[in-house]
């Protein structure tokens, strides 16, 4: 499959760089000694990524993270979806929106110095889903070096919907075997507790007395190599905080800091929930840019989207989209150096 590689760029010198399989975000370059960084883990080029992990920098839908049995209820009609992840459904599965050739545009976006329409269409019966989908993303690049991600969808049948982006940070560049040396401050009082299959167990529990508390500035192996019970579940973080709401549209929902460097990434979002992952799944099997392989804890993905397996929880925000709505939500990556 031929890919081109699409390019975002500002008058500082940042470049972000994305392909259409996926809309998969491949590369984010920062300016350091007249050289450019890529912090983003991923593959030398849109073929090996076409032949690597499938959510690598990628678009996932139609519902990210899981369904518990790959089921779910809509007006009283039972669905059952793929189940890709053990016994649940993760992310819109195994031929979900990361496996999409979706359509590109270049566009003029008031505020931003480059920026592109994304486009696919996903017709009823889509892994299961129902109804017709229309889906529209703007990728854009500020010189204020934030990258937006805008998501909009309509439907002509009522569905369900929760679309993230999954890029994997490491603000140290290529090569650079783990992100435990990172500082993550998460703006959340509380996250939904998970069973060990990654599934809620739908209480929406205070992070007060608890590892998962990031309210304030942490050093990422201080948590993940230490003893609290929810993070020793999982061998690291893979779990959802619950933002804390403001009256702003666009909320703060979490920093990353590397501190030899001074790199950051911050998250802004629409979104009520962000789905903190280190690289749990990979091995050190999988080679990435550079000829390095990709092992566990090489890189951290912050998802804003709603809560996993929202759909069969009615005390979670609602996946659902009915016709004459529109869908919209949007996160900003701010990058620092």
């Amino acid at each position: 499959m031929k890919q081109s590689t699409f390019q975002l760029t500002n008058t500082n010198g940042v470049v972000v760089e994305f392909i259409s399989l996926g809309a998969r975000i491949t590369a984010v370059k920062l300016p350091h000694d007249d050289q450019l960084i890529d912090i983003v883990v991923g593959y030398d080029s849109p073929e090996k990524c076409a032949q690597g992990d499938g959510y690598m920098g990628a678009i996932c839908g139609r519902m990210a993270n899981r369904i518990d049995q790959g089921r779910f209820s809509l007006d009283n009609t039972h669905y059952q979806l793929e189940q890709n992840d053990g016994n649940n459904h993760l992310h819109g599965g195994s031929k979900g929106y990361h496996t999409k050739v979706w359509e590109v545009k270049e566009i003029s976006l008031s505020g931003y110095s480059s920026a592109y329409e994304l486009y696919i269409f996903s017709p009823d019966g889509d892994q299961n889903y129902p109804g017709n989908l229309d889906i529209k993303v703007i990728y854009a690049l500020s010189n204020n070096n934030e990258l937006l991600i805008d998501y909009k969808a309509k439907t002509d049948k009522k569905t369900i919907l929760n679309l993230t982006s999954h890029p994997y940070f490491n603000l140290k560049g290529v090569g650079e075997p783990s992100v435990l040396d990172h500082v993550l401050e998460i703006n959340a009082n509380h996250f939904t507790p998970i069973k060990n299959d990654g599934i809620p167990t739908g209480e929406i529990k205070s992070v007060r007395n608890t590892g998962m508390d990031f309210s304030a500035p942490t050093l990422l192996k201080d948590r993940v190599l230490g003893n609290d019970e929810y993070i020793k579940q999982k061998g690291g973080l893979d779990h959802n905080w619950v933002i804390n709401k403001g009256e702003e549209k666009l909320v703060f929902a979490a920093r990353v800091t590397e501190p030899l460097t001074g790199r950051t990434v911050e998250v802004h979002t629409t979104q009520p929930g962000l789905q903190v992952y280190t690289a749990l799944h990979f091995d050190g099997s999988e080679i990435g840019k550079g000829g390095f392989p990709i092992n566990k804890y090489s890189g951290i993905a912050l998802e804003a989207q709603n809560f996993p397996d929202a759909p069969n929880h009615n005390n979670f925000p609602s996946t659902e989209l009915s016709p004459g709505e529109t869908y919209h939500q949007q996160v900003t990556y701010r990058f620092g150096y």
